[in-house]
């Protein structure tokens, strides 16, 4: 099918996943998404996890780059992480972190942000290192599949959780409803999903790059939720802080939902 975007998209075209790293994610003076990238989506996981009632055996992450902060809070309800990704660069960008080799991207700002949180800060631990030990699998999967992850079958999971996917990939509603119904055939009934998502953007630009990103607002996707048979338990909107020409997304989304059974 042809490619009606004047974009690039991300699961076909891929992208420089380290530089996204550094314009999104790094703690360099001049990265000005902190408060929505780092701030925003690390508050609103722990809380989300704090609840207690979001645990199993087995979290499915299918997220676009090769950013972990978002694990933090899920490794402490799961220790079994499958990480899937459409992306080879994201793929050796993540395994180079989870095997600390050498050059691997630096996260340790993250874990401060998530530390001054903890009501025994003295006692801390390891995220990175939790993180690390509950990823148990890294596997390149093609989302235009019927089985994103074929020839490997996959069981139904606990939970999974998505930061902006569904954003990068869906070209439409009608793409975005797909892939969120794919999404939702990973789950265990009564399984829970967490959605990070950015509101009437509609790029993004890695290096030299434009990326597309889908243009929704948040009457859609709740309305795209319960249309899938989700129950919404958390929707959390924060408006835009950043002052930057890369992406121009209006304000971020952090939400929570189970599948009915």
């Amino acid at each position: 099918m042809m490619d009606s975007s004047p974009h690039k998209l991300y699961h076909v075209h891929g992208y420089d996943s380290r530089q996204c790293l550094e314009d999104y994610f790094s703690d360099k003076p001049d990265m000005v998404f902190g408060d929505d990238t780092l701030k925003f989506i690390i508050e609103n996981l722990r809380e989300i996890f704090a609840v207690g009632h979001i645990n199993g055996d087995i979290l499915i992450d299918l997220s676009p780059g090769s950013f972990i902060h978002h694990l933090y809070s899920a490794c402490e309800f799961f220790k079994n992480i499958i990480v899937l990704k459409a992306n080879n660069r994201c793929i050796m960008e993540l395994k180079r972190w989870v095997d600390e080799r050498t050059g691997a991207f630096y996260w340790g700002h993250t874990s401060t942000l998530l530390q001054e949180k903890e009501e025994n800060s003295e006692q801390f631990e390891d995220k990175e290192g939790k993180v690390r030990s509950a990823i148990q699998h890294i596997v390149k999967c093609d989302p235009e599949k019927e089985n994103m992850t074929d020839p490997l079958v996959l069981p139904p999971v606990d939970c999974v959780i998505s930061t902006g996917l569904l954003d990068v990939m869906s070209k439409d509603h009608d793409d975005y409803i797909r892939y969120l119904r794919k999404f939702s055939r990973l789950l265990k009934p009564g399984g829970h999903l967490i959605l990070i998502g950015s509101l009437d953007a509609t790029f993004l630009i890695v290096g030299k790059d434009k990326f597309h990103i889908f243009t929704y607002d948040e009457d859609f996707v709740r309305k795209a939720l319960v249309g899938e048979g989700f129950i919404i338990d958390y929707f959390n909107v924060k408006e835009r802080t950043a002052v930057s020409d890369l992406i121009d997304y209006k304000a971020f989304i952090s939400i929570a939902a189970h599948k009915e059974k």
